[in-house]
């Protein structure tokens, strides 16, 4: 009889992208612990810390060395969607800082743009954490 071997299966996404979706569930969590322990709600700023968290681990998640590669090797599919992410990234890292309490823009342009930056964010932790596998 041949034995077989179980193997472990790992997470596909990465460690980065892992820790950054830890930090948007700690970010809710403690929210929640000091509404109700403490009386004290910072819930003006959790947009803006979920949006930063998020665009920063899609900046992480694309490295620089390797879109530097797209001069050699010009836009395969591949780089297109390491591009994509990135800018959608930025654009999270920049609708973060415009949500803050102090700037606070309520444009409905804004807030649509905000949306899409959310929406496309979410397919990207959908693809990164299921569909996509590590090499």
């Amino acid at each position: 009889m041949v034995k077989k071997k179980k193997v472990k299966k790992r997470s596909k996404a990465s460690r980065n992208f892992i820790i950054a979706l830890s930090i948007v569930s700690i970010i809710g969590f403690l929210n929640i612990i000091t509404q109700s322990l403490f009386n004290f709600s910072f819930t003006n700023y959790i947009e803006s810390l979920w949006l930063v968290t998020l665009g920063t681990a899609l900046i992480l998640e694309t490295s620089m060395r390797e879109l530097k590669r797209i001069k050699k090797q010009g836009l395969t599919p591949d780089m297109l969607g390491k591009v994509t992410m990135m800018v959608v990234g930025i654009m999270a890292v920049i609708a973060a800082i415009l949500s803050l309490p102090q700037i606070s823009i309520k444009s409905p342009t804004f807030l649509a743009i905000k949306g899409i930056v959310s929406i496309l964010a979410v397919i990207f932790i959908i693809i990164q954490t299921w569909i996509s596998e590590k090499d």
